[in-house]
């Protein structure tokens, strides 16, 4: 498995400009004279990097990593009311990283079918998908856009809605008390032909893929209620085929506790 994510080095500067700027933040307490809250600029080192772990979750190494500055910051929000998005060049855009550090992971391992690049929602990128489909490895990313379907006259959302829970998995979890506790995942899946964004069909083709929802029984207390939504181009033929898809996602989380420590 190669687990890719990204992280910030934020760093206190009288003058952000000269090392680079991540965000503005809002101040706490402090507004302008239009009612709208004051911000500030964090400074720092932007880092995206490719954990390669084996399926038991054994860290094997670094297999790519890629950092940035930026020299202004725009709010996804905000370029929204501008342009948009899915029309854009992904060669123009930050999320490049994604295929950069993917191709370049996938140089070094001797059989790229035997990789699998996971990812957080930020990695639901269609060109990533392509991309992976042409240096022959595989993905396993948690989605947050609902794409087009079929022939274009569904959406993955209205496709799903309509597909049986194929089995039931029982979970160990955490509170946000960090109080023990047990989740019932209802598991449905199901292999969908995808459509790429409109303003890209003309360069991307169509892609069979599988998609996996694993939705919490219940409404849990203390905590927020399990809701994975998966898309993945490996083949899923059963319920055991998607809870070890279930697991392998889990493992994402290694990349996080890998950027803490660096930054401890």
């Amino acid at each position: 498995l190669v687990l890719h994510d990204t992280t910030e080095f934020t760093y206190q500067r009288e003058r952000p400009d000269l090392i680079g700027m991540i965000k503005r933040i809002p101040k706490s307490n402090s507004r302008r004279l239009d009612g709208k809250p004051q911000t500030y600029t964090t400074c720092g080192i932007l880092m995206h990097s490719s954990l390669a772990v084996t399926l038991e979750g054994l860290p094997l190494g670094l297999s790519a990593v890629k950092f940035w500055t930026r020299k202004k910051f725009r709010g996804v929000a905000a370029l929204r009311r501008e342009v948009n998005l899915t029309r854009i060049p992904i060669e123009t855009k930050e999320s490049i990283r994604w295929l950069e550090n993917l191709k370049q992971s996938t140089e070094l391992f001797e059989d790229p079918s035997q990789c699998i690049h996971i990812g957080d929602r930020e990695a639901d990128i269609y060109e990533l998908f392509c991309a992976a489909q042409e240096v022959g490895t595989h993905f396993l990313v948690r989605t947050c856009v609902n794409r087009l379907a079929g022939d274009g006259d569904h959406t993955v959302a209205t496709i799903m809605d309509e597909v049986v829970v194929k089995g039931l998995h029982r979970i160990e979890v955490q509170d946000s008390k960090g109080n023990p506790d047990q989740a019932v995942l209802e598991i449905r899946y199901r292999k969908i032909r995808i459509l790429p964004p409109i303003g890209k069909q003309s360069r991307y083709p169509a892609l069979t893929l599988t998609v996996i929802h694993a939705d919490e029984r219940g409404a849990p207390k203390n905590r927020k209620k399990i809701e994975w939504k998966l898309l993945t181009d490996l083949p899923v033929q059963s319920r055991g085929d998607a809870i070890e898809k279930l697991e392998w996602y889990s493992l994402r989380w290694k990349i996080e506790v890998f950027h803490k420590i660096l930054k401890s």
